[in-house]
């Protein structure tokens, strides 16, 4: 059986990309990830989370855009890249996620202990 690093990895390899429109940050909000996720991101002190909080950002949101783009959780991934999570902007890639690699996501969500990023 493969371990759950080993599933991102595979997950992170099947979703598309697009360009975002420059500036947005809408899909920037508060999100959980798994504990693997998690130990590839900075850590972020108490106040760091609690003033991302009061603006309903993710505390990795930088005056730039995504500070860990690089190692964004998968459903910072999935945003935009499926009709269940739609960007408002329009942007998309040229062809969705598979619906099967969407679902695999989504159960692997639902399977493993999340925390708020």
């Amino acid at each position: 059986m493969k371990n759950n690093q080993d599933i991102i990895v595979r997950l992170r390899e099947r979703i598309p990309s697009f360009e975002c429109t420059p500036g947005c940050h809408d899909c920037c909000g508060p999100v959980t990830a798994s504990s693997e996720e998690m130990s590839r991101l900075p850590v972020k002190s108490d106040a760091e989370h609690e003033a991302a909080l009061e603006e309903f950002n993710c505390v990795h949101l930088g005056p730039q855009g995504c500070t860990v783009y690089g190692e964004r959780p998968l459903i910072c991934r999935l945003f935009g890249t499926t009709a269940n999570m739609a960007c408002p902007n329009g942007c998309r890639p040229t062809e969705m996620i598979e619906p099967e690699v969407e679902e695999k996501i989504h159960q692997l969500i639902a399977n493993t202990r999340q925390v708020l990023v």
